[in-house]
């Protein structure tokens, strides 16, 4: 890793890791939560701990799961492959508050401290590196807040969990119809600042793909009148991560308008006119780079890496053929006119997938 955006990157204080993290919602499979698809395709147990192993051996420091995934079967491969390599080699983040069980809300006390539990023994491990709250619905009139808050002060306390994470949305709006930090969502530069203050968060993670519509956060923050997610963590001391860089793997190319995913898969929700929009659009990189849909991964994972330059880009892992690519893709720099060309097709696809939505809510 030569490229200056390729250096070492912070999660946490006081540790230096690997820029490309891994994502293990793959190797969890099929799943539903609340009747909507939270999974992947059936991947081979013994591939995905040979994945997770690769990555390792690779130099990857940072592994991200959440108990939706597999509904627990992700966590448990990853406690098989945490179970042969040094712990303090690893950094664990897992995102909560998707799935709460028969609980009454995801982030009462109780099932706080319960998914807690049932990860470290899923991982086989004492300490998550970092707690990420998946959402910021607290119940109504934030009924859940203060629990949530003392309940996650209670776990750094005992050293069940090392920091707290957020997931947010990229741009921060600046105002919303109701400003009232009770609302229970996302809803403006307000309620940012006042969940921040109340659970201090130390890592945000957000969802960020190269189709989004303007390459400068800062550009994009004040065209829509709001600040960017990176921007919001600078000022606050917090460090970024990004899953989704691939677009759940469309950016690869390997999924033509004909393709199937199983109801538990999260890619269901993509229509064969999605797909025949990406598969289209990706021509002119198919052109430029080849057509391997690692090929495309790789400028991919470049392109959110040195757009985020502070930020950990998480890649799901599947196989250890395709961990392998993606890390030893990172030794072939993309140069500013490779970029240039990919900037040029992702804006592109963009621009078409914008067309599509526009075209169908206009439709009677």
């Amino acid at each position: 890793m030569t490229a200056s955006y390729l250096s070492p990157r912070r999660l946490i204080a006081g540790r230096d890791e690997h820029p490309l993290g891994v994502g293990c919602r793959p190797i969890g499979g099929p799943a539903t939560n609340e009747g909507r698809p939270v999974g992947w395709a059936q991947v081979a147990d013994s591939s995905a701990v040979d994945a997770l192993l690769r990555a390792h051996a690779l130099g990857a420091t940072v592994y991200d799961t959440s108990d939706v995934y597999g509904l627990g079967h992700s966590q448990r491969l990853l406690g098989k492959m945490l179970a042969q390599v040094p712990r303090s080699s690893v950094s664990i983040t897992c995102t909560v508050g998707t799935y709460k069980g028969t609980g009454q809300h995801a982030y009462s006390s109780l099932n706080l401290f319960r998914q807690v539990e049932q990860t470290q023994e899923n991982l086989g491990v004492r300490q998550l590196d970092v707690l990420v709250l998946a959402h910021a619905d607290f119940g109504p009139g934030d009924r859940y807040l203060e629990e949530a808050r003392d309940t996650l002060q209670a776990l750094r306390d005992s050293g069940d969990v090392a920091a707290i994470g957020m997931r947010v949305p990229g741009i921060l709006p600046a105002s919303s119809a109701t400003s009232d930090p009770g609302v229970g969502h996302w809803g403006s530069q307000l309620r940012y600042d006042f969940l921040f203050e109340q659970l201090n968060p130390q890592v945000l993670s957000t969802a960020v793909n190269p189709l989004e519509p303007q390459t400068d956060y800062a550009a994009a923050a004040e065209a829509r009148s709001g600040e960017s997610v990176f921007s919001f963590a600078r000022r606050h001391g917090a460090a970024t991560m990004i899953h989704e860089p691939l677009l759940h793997g469309l950016l690869t190319g390997k999924y033509g308008p004909d393709a199937a995913f199983s109801t538990g898969d999260v890619r269901s929700r993509y229509t064969p006119a999605d797909l025949e929009i990406v598969n289209r659009g990706l021509e002119a990189l198919r052109t430029r780079f080849g057509r391997d849909p690692q090929a495309l991964a790789r400028i991919a994972l470049h392109y959110c890496l040195r757009r985020c330059p502070d930020s950990i880009v998480l890649a799901g892992a599947s196989s250890p053929e395709q961990v392998h690519k993606n890390f030893e893709g990172l030794n072939a720099e993309v140069s500013d006119d490779d970029y240039a060309v990919a900037e040029r097709a992702y804006s592109t696809l963009h621009a078409e997938f914008a067309r599509h939505a526009a075209s169908t809510t206009a439709a009677p």
